[in-house]
């Protein structure tokens, strides 16, 4: 009888089992885990001889199915690794739900042609197209170009150059509705679609997206951060456009960064990877400065269209007349455009109509009864929303506290607000809000763009989901409504996510021949944040946060893990976090943070606190908290959630 080790696609590690079949690292068996009978797969562990053979549970059978590649299997225990995740948490996001089920039509892709198109590229382009076809093996190029620069071309190119040695090409994009864009152009340049990866396909069509990379038949695939761990027959190139943007970090269930786990994948490949942005992150940016990524410049936009120009209004001079969240100026603004027919797109970061509800009679403030959140004001369904939990209550006619009839009123403004004053002004324009509430699946996006292009709307409200990768030929106005939001608090990555965000936003406008203009409404025009946006000015900006976060030895200087501390017991909670603080080893240039109440201290119902570990850049800081952590036994009640190089801080 053969030894072996199996892992299942639970929250487990691999279990021990006796076989006389024949079988080999990466197959998929079926074999006994408690009372069921689950699909693992035969994983390279080192058998335990000394385990007794009359304690092991046999495996039943060997599936049709051909073996998960090396290369999964290594990128598999690499991630489980880095993150501190179970192992078989991991291997379930590189398996799916149909696995045993053969596919009755396999899924067929032209193959997408390499000349089908040829582009006519500036000689900056051209300088970056041939730096990257001159990569060989694992290499990481930093792609940095201005909003309207022309990257996506440029990184086409190196996919058909890929595509001509018989390689496949994964392309990484931060959010679904990127696609759609996305894919036009693909198409435009290579005459097919490629294969797609992302929440939204059914479980059909995953198992023969997932076939068809395992046997090399999709050539390029697209998608979510997920379509990392997809098993690749021969995989020849990464990239990872709007490498920046949050959407990357995974923050439930594995947590992991997609754009650095990208990067491990490549290397496992042995292949390039290419990064692509035009308001690189920090970490990407240092890299390039010191000469460890390849860093291909695009400074200007492509075929003579001028970036916009940006002008602060500041909003703490008191305007005549009733007060509005759109000032004068970009009042003028925006009629000047729809007199010129022309687009414009009003940037507000919120949902909804108001953050807050507020009884005027008594000050009563509503509040999720699940989080330490207020609920969210949507005045279209007449609800109140929690934006973190999903909790929906009716908008209340008196006040939950005093009971005084009309007496709640709305503070601050969400894109229904600025919604409802837009039409107020402007009565005539064709006006549409575009949030996550409103763009529910790509198709929706897709019937927006054509309603853009055609010109059959004047003005778009909306938040980040305009920011980024969108071209609107015709539009030539950004107003940011509060460039302000988003600088307060303690996250550190909070000024940086900020300037991200609205660099990108702004880099909507005077994408083509018509000059583009962009209006920031402040109340601190003196940040530097703010100041670097109306400049233009990247590099003072990252150069000074740069220096901020050496100083303080954060990364990309230093090393951070979080731990966060859940449960429903808010004592048992708070003493478990205080017998973890007290038992950390004490070692050398390791500092603990904490413990601390998290900054949202109740999330669905749980109460949180959180503890901080920050090494210096050279420790792996995993190995210290395996020797601190992995011996001590937390109450069953109390949910414990490690998360390596932390993101958001919430």
């Amino acid at each position: 009888m053969q030894r072996v080790f199996v892992l299942f696609p639970v929250a487990l590690g691999s279990f021990e089992y006796l076989t006389d079949l024949n079988v080999q690292v990466g197959q998929f068996v079926k074999a006994p885990l408690g009372k069921k009978k689950m699909i693992g797969v035969v994983w390279p562990n080192k058998p335990e001889d000394h385990f007794p053979e009359d304690k092991l549970k046999k495996i039943d059978s060997v599936l049709p199915e051909p073996a998960l590649p090396k290369q999964t299997i290594d990128f598999v225990n690499w991630v489980a690794g880095y993150t501190l995740a179970p192992l078989g948490a991991v291997l379930k996001m590189a398996l799916n739900s149909e696995m045993g089920k053969v596919s009755k039509k396999p899924l067929v892709f032209l193959p997408p042609n390499p000349g089908h198109t040829q582009i006519d590229f500036s000689p900056q382009q051209l300088k970056a197209v041939k730096a990257m076809q001159g990569l060989s093996g694992f290499k990481v190029a930093l792609l940095d170009g201005v909003t309207g620069s022309g990257k996506t071309e440029v990184y086409f190119e190196e996919i058909a150059h890929i595509l001509e040695q018989k390689k496949q090409v994964l392309v990484l994009l931060p959010e679904i509705i990127l696609t759609t864009a996305w894919l036009r152009r693909f198409e435009s340049r290579f005459g097919v679609t490629p294969a797609l990866w992302h929440s939204s396909l059914t479980p059909k069509q995953r198992r023969d997206t997932w076939e068809a990379v395992r046997n090399g038949s999709a050539q390029v695939l697209v998608g979510a951060r997920s379509a990392l761990f997809l098993p690749f027959l021969n995989l020849g190139l990464i990239v990872v456009d709007e490498e920046h943007d949050p959407s990357f970090k995974q923050e439930e269930g594995v947590l992991y960064q997609a754009r650095d786990m990208a990067i491990v994948r490549a290397k496992i490949a042995d292949c390039p990877i290419v990064l692509a942005s035009a308001t690189p992150c920090l970490e990407t940016y240092s890299h390039a400065k010191e000469g460890r990524y390849l860093h291909l410049k695009l400074p200007e936009r492509y075929a003579g269209a001028e970036l916009p120009e940006t002008r602060i209004i500041d909003m703490r001079k008191k305007e005549k007349g009733p007060v509005r969240f759109i000032s004068k100026e970009l009042q003028e603004a925006l009629a000047d455009r729809l007199l010129r027919g022309e687009q414009s797109l009003l940037f507000l970061n919120r949902r909804g109509y108001a953050p807050l509800m507020l009884c005027r009679a008594c000050g009563h403030r509503i509040q999720c009864p699940h989080c330490s959140a207020w609920l969210v004001e949507h005045k279209g369904n007449h609800t109140l929303q929690c934006h973190h939990c999903g909790y929906t209550m009716p908008t209340p006619t008196e006040c939950p506290q005093c009971h005084e009839k009309g007496a709640m009123v709305a503070c601050g403004p969400g894109v229904e607000r600025i919604a409802e004053e837009v039409t107020t002004l402007f009565p005539n324009a064709k006006i549409a809000q575009i949030t996550s509430d409103t763009l529910l699946q790509p198709k929706d996006f897709e019937i927006l763009m054509q309603k853009i292009e055609a010109g059959e709307l004047d003005i778009l409200i909306g938040t980040q989901v305009l920011a980024k990768g969108h071209h609107f030929p015709n539009l030539t106005l950004v107003g940011v409504v509060d460039a302000d939001m988003g600088l307060a608090g303690g996250d550190l990555r909070a000024g940086e996510r900020t300037f991200q965000l609205l660099q990108q936003v702004m880099g909507r406008a005077g994408r083509e021949e018509k000059k583009g203009l962009a209006l920031l409404q402040s109340y601190n025009p003196e940040n530097l944040i703010i100041n670097a946006l109306s400049q233009n000015d990247r590099t003072t900006f990252l150069n000074e946060e740069m220096t901020t976060r050496k100083l303080l030895h954060m990364p990309p200087f230093g090393r951070l893990a979080s731990i966060i501390v859940s449960g429903r017991n808010q004592l048992v909670t708070w003493q478990t976090i205080q017998m973890l603080s007290k038992k950390a080893p004490i070692e050398k240039n390791i500092e603990i943070l904490g413990p601390v109440v998290a900054p949202i201290s109740k999330l669905r119902g749980k109460f949180r606190y959180r503890l901080l570990v920050k090494t210096p850049k050279e420790t792996r800081i995993q190995n210290y908290l395996h020797f601190w952590l992995d011996s001590i036994k937390i109450p069953a009640s109390v949910d414990m959630r490690i998360d390596i190089d932390p993101y958001s801080f919430f």
